[in-house]
């Protein structure tokens, strides 16, 4: 079994606890996608002991071409969500708390049963509900965004901020999943809309592919588990204010930057 980089993961977890960005690991340290992901572990084992918390889901990344081409990589990442990192509808959140957040619009899955290692779509949608989402991913890099290699995006538990998670529905059929069309506002104002198409051709597949990557490292998604499946646009750094994501046929989600 690949080995984590223990220095690497405490770096890393140092930045957490002082809220001091560090410069990106990638200058000093190489490390494969089997060794950031084994790092990834190390980091998140830090945190549940420091914060007292488990592990409420994953979010997935990288989920079209253009942002893979970012990180020179051929398919999605995943992070490691922590409970503490899971907001509600209409929360409040200080941009001080952050390092350098940015917003993506998501779906949200909800897992109502545990999902076999290599789910179909119709066992997708048979274990689930869905909700209207917002990511906000964050790094704890200095001027992280879109600067990182795959191995630096990795180790920092790629990118997760926190999830913002709106009410739950019923799931779709798999052809409405990929129909969805996002509306995004800051402050009543449209700045932004996307649709579907962008998460791996639908937000399905996102959570197939998340189901078998997490088995390849002997993990698996469980009843109660979260999932934020992949964003409809371009990221975009956060502001002081309220945005709100509204998809059609989901629903729609608040959270306001203090």
């Amino acid at each position: 079994m690949t080995q984590g980089n223990q220095a690497v993961a405490q770096q890393l977890f140092k930045a957490f606890q002082d809220h001091e960005p560090i410069p990106f690991i990638s200058k000093s340290v190489q490390l494969s996608e089997p060794e950031a992901y084994a790092t990834q572990d190390l980091l998140i084992e830090q945190l549940k002991d420091a914060q007292n918390v488990e592990v409420a889901g994953y979010k997935v990344s990288m989920t079209s071409a253009a942002t893979q081409s970012i990180a020179n990589t051929h398919e999605p990442a995943y992070g490691t969500i922590l409970s503490n990192k899971v907001f509600k509808h209409e929360s409040e959140i200080a941009v001080s708390d952050l390092f350098d957040p940015l917003i993506e619009p998501e779906i949200m899955f909800i897992l109502t049963a545990d999902l076999p290692q290599d789910p179909s779509a119709e066992e997708v949608l048979d274990s689930v509900r869905i909700a209207p989402g917002i990511e906000v991913p964050d790094a704890r890099y200095q001027d992280w965004f879109p600067n990182f290699t795959l191995g630096d995006l990795l180790a920092d538990n790629t990118a997760t901020g926190l999830i913002v998670v709106g009410e739950e529905v019923a799931p779709l059929s798999y052809d409405k999943f990929a129909e969805i069309q996002l509306s995004l506002s800051f402050n009543g104002e449209e700045i932004e809309t996307g649709d579907s198409t962008e998460v791996l051709g639908n937000p399905v597949k996102s959570v197939q592919w998340l189901a078998k990557k997490l088995a390849d490292h002997g993990k698996q998604l469980k009843a109660g588990q979260v999932i934020s499946s992949g964003t409809f646009i371009s990221p975009i750094p956060v502001k002081k204010g309220t945005y709100e994501a509204s998809y059609t046929d989901v629903g729609s989600v608040k959270v306001t930057f203090k």
